[in-house]
């Protein structure tokens, strides 16, 4: 009944007004960090980008770097530009932890940012992102920007014409080449490149200690360990104040998309996204 509720409140909210409560929330949450979480080792960035696409767990990224653990083991805060109404190529506060980043390479390299900053980019197989994406704007996500109308366009067709539709609609919009275009940057060296599937996975501890640690933060085994419990996809799906029960955690199986695609479905997709799936090092439709 919660989850119902809070759901009915998100989906009819004006986006004026969960923006304006979505920046006291943070600014609440990053006051409360300050008072009450004593800092026990500085990070030597002034500040962290997460870079991504989106439907590749961004929430989950960003709720993991806004806990109090990272605060103390860094002594950054969150901060999650679109509260602020942040738009390109404005530079972002000293100090921060700036996520979610939804631009391409091209765009993130033309930011102002500090001499001492570290950044990393969160890929997923682009067909699972499709077949995600479809279930999030269809039923879910928090009507901003142009998911009212998409979601209309969606209920009004069968699933198949839909996620048709939704894959000229990602190619439009420049997803794909997004994803190109950090796969092919010279750059990967000094901004690695992290799965969405190792990320989520079994091998979820190891990967995520390796991107807090690329960021120069070095939270201690146990204490990773717990952070990664309380964030677990489980727990996310189920909790009551969360719309992504729904939406961004509302499956995240690695190759869930073989269920969905077609041969038609498949044939638009490698259309719209050429060599894509294999640039990535994803494996072929069998």
């Amino acid at each position: 009944m919660i989850n119902r509720t809070v759901m009915f409140a998100k989906q009819h909210t004006p986006n004026s007004v969960r923006v304006v409560a979505r920046r006291m929330q943070v600014e609440a949450h990053n006051a409360r960090l300050r008072l009450t979480v004593p800092v026990v080792a500085r990070c030597g960035y002034d500040n962290i980008y997460h870079c991504a696409v989106r439907k590749t767990a961004s929430q989950w990224v960003k709720a993991l770097f806004a806990d109090p653990v990272v605060y103390r083991y860094s002594g950054l805060l969150p901060y999650d530009p679109r509260p602020y109404r942040w738009s390109f190529p404005q530079a972002f506060p000293s100090g921060r932890v700036v996520s979610s980043l939804f631009i391409s390479h091209k765009r993130f390299q033309a930011l102002p940012k500090p001499d001492r900053h570290r950044a990393f980019f969160v890929l997923r197989d682009p067909r699972d992102m499709v077949v995600s994406s479809y279930f999030s704007t269809r039923n879910s996500h928090a009507p901003m920007g142009d998911i009212p109308q998409v979601r209309e366009v969606l209920r009004e067709k069968p699933f198949k014409e839909g996620l048709l539709y939704l894959i000229d609609h990602h190619a439009q919009r420049g997803t794909f080449r997004a994803l190109r275009s950090w796969a092919t940057a010279a750059d990967v060296d000094t901004v690695p490149l992290f799965r969405y599937e190792d990320l989520t996975g079994e091998r979820q501890l190891e990967e995520v200690d390796r991107m807090m640690r690329h960021c120069g933060i070095n939270i201690p085994p146990a204490e990773l360990t717990d952070l990664l419990s309380r964030y677990s996809f489980s727990r996310m799906r189920s909790a009551p104040e969360s719309a992504a029960t729904t939406s961004h955690y509302r499956k995240g199986k690695s190759g869930d998309w073989r269920s969905h695609f077609d041969d038609d479905i498949h044939d638009a997709f490698v259309a719209a996204t050429g060599d894509l799936v294999k640039l990535l090092g994803y494996p072929a439709r069998a």
